[in-house]
């Protein structure tokens, strides 16, 4: 049924009375620093490793994980994990490369980078695209997802869903990045926890249904029996998946470009890095790096379980529209509704810890971007650190009214989680290409930055509908190959501007590259190699 019992009110109230007062505690403590807009925006200085790493998941861990990719494990199967495990070994490289750089000089906004190195024109641009895609892709999305699940698994109207989560997340977020980084280390446990109890009713309803009774590790076994076809990670061109999982580009071309682009050159992610000691940062994106190789567990094997289940007859009413297609993202909603009372309320939790941690955590960076970045900057060029922390405060309220009136408008989506994969792709091969260049090319110039910053979206744009215009003429590439075309053709772009006109030395703007930030301790290299050795495992049984 999709009602809470009395059992899953009390579980959730607890959830939500102790994630408010521990937020009040936090504020309280450091409630004289509350004015200081570092303070407020990046935390300056006041979040340990393990706040950083679980801030980093939690902000990243969404509905759009727990609906979404569980509804691509659905449809997909296992293979949709490669945006987790390969995000893990991204952090390693963000964290080695490039968070050395913005700490080193003292970046606390992706825009201030850009203003930095290149110039005004081009920080604007893109602080502009940022906040657009901030509210009207990601703040949307997120909001469209956790309440579509949370109706789904209880009485609660879609309307009221929107309107509880956006406030939810506004009075988290007010509070400023230190209160959202220490929430999000109780956040991270309630949504593990609820996930895992998610995952265990999937295996375990799996295993009773083909006669093994409650038995783990046979509804584990039964999944890939019952389901071969979705325990391959790299899909071949007869796959018909293979559009949406490319080969190999899920190694290293659009996967790698994707990941490199949201978690190094994403205020919403790189924030909450931008005011530790390097040590301290580098210790905190590792230990995210290994959370990120669970995810996979709580939000695709159920999904999974759910294909497995319904290929056999089961859960066809609540799978389908009433069109009779069927609906991948209901999945999970489908798996929490069976939980029995009390722990359907710790799921209850879980998926609302996700969806307001990750809603706190952008609408922390859409302040920060809108009032460091462009309200300081043309309207208030005088602004006390008071005035940047109330701006800030406004624009949270301002992006989370703007999201919550156009969520609805997804409710035609199959599966959320590839929409926002896709869309979100057409800004990200020209922000990796101006960043790289950026830190790591000092000949690059600020007129090649503008034009790239210009064209990724239009060239993106070309290279999906261009099949459609010449009515497959033009080959219709995956929108990961389609990442990676773009990037290569930004990277050709902005190299070929910078060498023919190449800026005077008083234009250039410069960032600090000295090759000893690269160094590591002997602890990160070991937990590195931990990791890549745990992916090479899983790409070879599961290739």
């Amino acid at each position: 049924m999709n009602t809470l019992q009395t059992a899953d009110y009390i579980v959730f109230f607890i959830y939500f009375i102790l994630i408010a007062a521990y937020g009040i505690y936090i504020y309280r403590k450091k409630k004289n620093r509350t004015e200081n807009a570092k303070d407020f925006f990046i935390a300056e200085g006041s979040l340990t490793w393990w706040a950083i790493g679980a801030s980093l998941i939690a902000s990243n861990i969404s509905a759009e994980h727990f609906i979404g990719m569980s509804g691509s494990g659905f449809a997909l199967g296992l293979a949709i994990s490669t945006y987790e495990w390969m995000s893990a070994a991204t952090l390693i490289l963000v964290a080695v490369f490039i968070i050395p750089l913005y700490l080193k000089n003292k970046i606390y906004t992706m825009p201030q980078f850009l203003a930095r190195r290149y110039s005004d024109a081009v920080s604007t641009i893109m602080a502009v695209i940022w906040l657009l895609v901030y509210v009207f892709v990601n703040l949307t999305s997120i909001i469209y997802l956790g309440a579509l699940a949370i109706s789904a698994v209880s009485s609660i109207s879609f309307a009221y869903c929107v309107a509880g989560l956006s406030i939810f997340a506004v009075i988290v977020t007010l509070g400023g990045m230190k209160v959202i980084g220490y929430t999000d280390i109780f956040q991270v446990l309630v949504l593990i926890v609820g996930g895992l109890v998610t995952t265990y009713l999937a295996l375990t309803l799996l295993a009773e249904q083909f006669g093994y009774g409650k038995d783990l590790l046979k509804g584990l076994a039964l999944l890939r029996k019952e389901a071969p076809g979705h325990f391959h990670m790299i899909f071949d061109k007869s796959n018909p998946h293979y559009k949406e999982l490319p080969g190999m580009s899920v190694l290293i071309g659009g996967m790698l470009i994707n990941n490199l682009a949201y978690w190094g050159c994403n205020q919403y992610i790189v924030q909450r890095a931008l005011g530790a000691e390097l040590h301290t940062a580098r210790k905190g994106i590792l230990f995210a790096a290994f959370l990120k190789m669970l995810v996979p567990v709580i939000a695709v094997l159920p999904g999974i379980a759910m294909y497995v289940m319904h290929h056999n007859g089961l859960f066809q009413k609540e799978m389908t529209d009433a069109a009779g297609l069927v609906k991948p993202d209901q999945a999970y909603p489908t798996l929490m509704n069976l939980l029995p009372a009390g722990l359907k309320g710790v799921a209850f939790a879980a998926l609302t810890a996700a969806i307001v941690a990750s809603l706190a955590g952008k609408a922390n960076s859409i302040s920060t971007i809108f009032s460091l970045d462009i309200y300081k900057k043309y309207f208030n060029r005088d602004a006390s650190e008071r005035n940047l922390v109330v701006t800030g405060r406004w624009a949270v309220v301002a992006s989370m009214l703007i999201a919550a009136f156009v969520a609805p408008a997804l409710k035609s989506l199959d599966q959320a989680y590839q929409f926002i994969q896709e869309y979100v792709g057409f800004f990200s091969p020209g922000v990796l290409a101006i960043f790289l260049l950026g830190l790591f090319w000092k000949k690059t110039t600020a007129a090649a930055a503008i034009a790239g910053a210009l064209l990724t979206v239009p060239i993106a744009v070309v290279l999906k509908f261009l099949p459609v215009w010449t009515q497959g003429a033009f080959p219709d590439y995956p929108f990961l190959d389609r990442m990676t075309i773009t990037f290569f053709a930004i990277v050709i772009l902005m190299v070929t501007m910078s060498l023919s006109k190449p800026a005077s030395e008083q234009d250039t703007h410069r960032i600090e590259v000295n090759s000893k930030l690269f160094k590591v301790s002997p602890g990160f290299v070991i937990g590195s190699f931990i990791i890549c050795g745990m992916l090479a495992a899983l790409y070879t049984i599961f290739w």
